[in-house]
């Protein structure tokens, strides 16, 4: 089951920019169990895989590093050709040889986006819907396209938000769906055990980060992986934007495994996953 998020947060529609991580990564390993390829091969024209380039392992660098990019992003400009982002990203160099190191890189979820939509010939939305949404009953959830698509997020300041900054996707939705997304991932509603037993191998980061609630740290494919204390192992994701924090987490260790979903205003990540593992622990 999943735990339905507190302080009133059902029926609002929230960002779920760092969400689509885990569902990037399961439409991934869906078309995998369907069919196409997927996995430890080089892509076509590129020395990494698209394994690595959700592993964070490929060893490009990330475009939110570029001072212009942040720039752009904080005067409400219009968001650029992906072409003229992917150049000025590159143009930074590679980070290190593919599996050779590990560093965040939304670019490397950028082309993973390009990777799925190119072998399926579907829209990422289209696949969002037939192989998340659809089979979970989910209704909220939907990917922002426009400023227009920000009217209906919760947070006032999100209001002329341009979704086309986050380059790999902008999904929208309620705290409830998100967690039902998570919880059913986890649960085997969509994935098979083999591949969901892939997706969680995660490559060790180090220890406690201060301010935040993380005793272990890790990331997986797709999902930040690590514990949290008396909570045990904790996986799924933490993001950010200009106007909100967001951590959604599944608690496998706990007597009855639970997913939680926590959204705030503000900056700091660390006080939305602090409340996801208080309400685990409060469960």
């Amino acid at each position: 089951r999943h735990r339905r998020p507190s302080s009133g947060l059902r029926r609002r529609v929230d960002r779920h920019r760092h969400l689509h991580r885990p569902w990037q990564k399961s439409r991934s390993c869906i078309k995998a169990e369907t069919g196409p390829p997927y996995g430890g091969r080089p892509l076509t024209g590129y020395d990494f895989s698209l394994r690595q380039l959700l592993g964070h392992t490929s060893g490009l660098p990330d475009y939110y590093s570029l001072a212009s990019y942040r720039k752009g992003v904080a005067a409400n400009e219009e968001p650029w050709p992906a072409a003229q982002l992917r150049e000025a990203a590159m143009a930074q160099g590679r980070l290190f040889a593919p599996g050779k190191g590990w560093f965040y890189s939304n670019l490397g979820y950028m082309l993973a986006r390009d990777q799925i939509e190119d072998v399926t010939q579907q829209s990422f939305s289209s696949l969002v819907k037939q192989m998340i949404c659809d089979p979970l009953s989910l209704r909220s959830v939907e990917l922002a396209l426009t400023r227009r698509d920000f009217d209906r997020i919760h947070w006032p300041s999100a209001s002329g938000y341009h979704p086309g900054w986050v380059y790999h996707g902008c999904l929208t939705g309620t705290a409830v769906d998100a967690a039902k997304i998570l919880h059913a991932l986890f649960m085997g509603e969509l994935l098979n055990a083999p591949t969901l037993s892939e997706m969680r191998i995660h490559h060790p980061l180090g220890g406690a980060i201060e301010g935040r609630p993380w005793t272990e740290c890790g990331y997986a494919l797709g999902l930040m992986s690590g514990r949290c204390g008396e909570a045990g192992r904790v996986i799924g994701h933490s993001g950010g934007g200009p106007f909100s924090v967001n951590a959604v987490y599944h608690f496998p260790d706990l007597p009855t495994p639970i997913t939680v979903a926590s959204f705030t205003d503000g900056k700091n990540e660390g006080v939305a996953e602090f409340a996801a593992v208080k309400a685990a622990l409060r469960d």
